[in-house]
């Protein structure tokens, strides 16, 4: 039996086995046949032409792991962002881990999924929210059929979260292949401001494939920071779907960080929907080996005096793929709309290779719009002349690779995630670089 016809045949157990209210269990219906309808996503679709999950598929993943492990602080510290205090979402092969979980509800709710769906005082943020912005594409669907648990988090009006909201995955393979499915729902109301730091991190060399979907919603004048850093082992899959619906003069940015794993797909979406918004997307890839990173963005423009801003650098060595498909789109009423596009990368290695295709589909007639990629390879003369300097080759590539990313770390607003992404870029390209942000 294929993993298709396993989830589809698992899917009547699974919800006799969790409580749902009604209005869940008819999206879980609806996106089951959708998901059946459709399977997973295949080369001859365009937006996944570079990206295939055959050999993923073909594991046999357990879905539904029913021991519950522990894990030590001690053993995990390092994949915190540990030197700063910090709301704390935690899950071990998907099931929430109380103790290295810190959670509120004081003027606030930073809790789980499964008790939004299951206590009646949420009910009215789910059927306002719930599956509101995800897309109804083939794996958004299965996660829709299967959620049941992840990250929930409402924020109030005028809300200034003074604390950073970390929500982090552990697998601890346990099990010989796992695939988990969680589901986050970010609300973010008028005025309001929260910072978000999210993570999946396998602590095995054993199969992960991980399915996850997050909606976030920013109301008028509310502002979000969304920071995801992947540098996960070498046999994790991750599937992230992430869609952020935003009001009038909103700003939401989403900074992904992507440094290890098998296979990584990112699918960010933006949906303006209001005037004077801002919507960042950012990223940086630095990926060796076989490995294969897939940033799929979209911007929808619709309504006029709107601006977004992308910027993706890749940094590839050995055999490993870059894959960046990003999309603006700016309707005909969206009219002064700047709009700016980039992706630029390296490749350090014959081997190494990047398919980048930026779009704009514009029916406005005022607007500023740009984009473009560039593929090259090291400056030569800039490393001849820090050679000179007596700089060793391998610090004044580091250097050089840094300068190359700083643009994107420029615009880190937590200091301690800019040192730690720092760490983790010196330590990929092995060099000391040598001082601190």
């Amino acid at each position: 039996m294929d993993l298709k016809d396993k989830l589809i045949t698992s899917f009547l157990a699974f919800e006799e086995a969790v409580d749902v209210n009604t209005y869940v269990h008819d999206l879980r219906s609806d996106a089951i046949k959708i998901f059946e309808e459709k399977g997973f996503p295949s080369k001859k679709e365009e937006a996944w032409k570079y990206t295939s999950l055959n050999s993923v598929l073909k594991q046999d993943y357990n879905l539904f792991p029913k021991k519950e492990n522990a894990i030590e602080y001690s053993d995990v510290k390092k994949y915190f962002i540990h030197d700063i205090d910090s709301y704390k979402i935690v899950f071990i092969d998907g099931k929430y881990s109380s103790h290295l979980s810190r959670t509120t509800h004081d003027g606030m709710d930073i809790c789980l999924m499964s008790a939004a769906f299951s206590k009646p005082k949420y009910r009215l943020i789910i059927e306002n929210y719930f599956n509101k912005a995800a897309t109804k594409d083939s794996l958004p669907s299965l996660n829709t059929a299967f959620s049941s648990e992840g990250a929930y988090i409402h924020i109030p009006k005028n809300k200034i979260v003074e604390k950073p909201i970390q929500i982090i995955y552990f697998s601890t393979g346990d099990e010989s292949a796992i695939m988990l499915q969680p589901r986050n729902l970010i609300v973010v109301d008028e005025n309001s401001h929260v910072q978000i730091i999210e993570r999946h991190q396998s602590l095995s060399d054993n199969a992960v494939l991980t399915n996850s979907v997050t909606e976030v919603f920013t109301a008028k004048r509310a502002i979000v920071d969304y920071y995801k850093i992947q540098n996960d082992n070498e046999n994790a899959t991750l599937l992230d779907n992430t869609f952020i619906s935003q009001k009038q003069e909103s700003h939401a940015s989403v900074h992904t960080f992507a440094f290890g794993g098998k296979l990584i797909r990112n699918n960010l979406n933006f949906y303006q929907n209001g005037e004077r918004i801002d919507s960042t997307l950012k990223g940086v890839t630095i990926i060796g080996d076989k490995q294969h990173v897939d940033h799929n963005t979209l911007v929808h423009h619709i309504e006029p005096n709107c601006e977004s801003h992308q910027d993706y650098k890749g940094i590839f060595t050995d055999a490993s793929t870059g894959v960046f498909n990003g999309k603006i789109i700016v309707e005909k009423e969206a009219q002064k709309t700047n709009a700016f596009q980039a992706n630029n990368n390296i490749l350090l290695s014959d081997k190494a290779s990047i398919n980048t295709k930026p779009q704009l589909e514009i029916f406005a007639d005022d607007v500023k719009c740009s984009h473009g990629c560039t593929i090259g390879q090291l400056d030569e003369s800039a490393m001849f002349y820090m050679r000179s300097r007596g700089i060793p080759e391998k610090e004044a590539k580091g250097l050089l690779m840094y300068a190359f990313s700083n643009n994107v770390l420029s615009s880190v607003k937590i200091p301690e995630i800019k040192q730690r992404i720092t760490k983790i870029i010196a330590n990929k390209l092995g060099v000391n670089i040598g001082f601190d942000l």
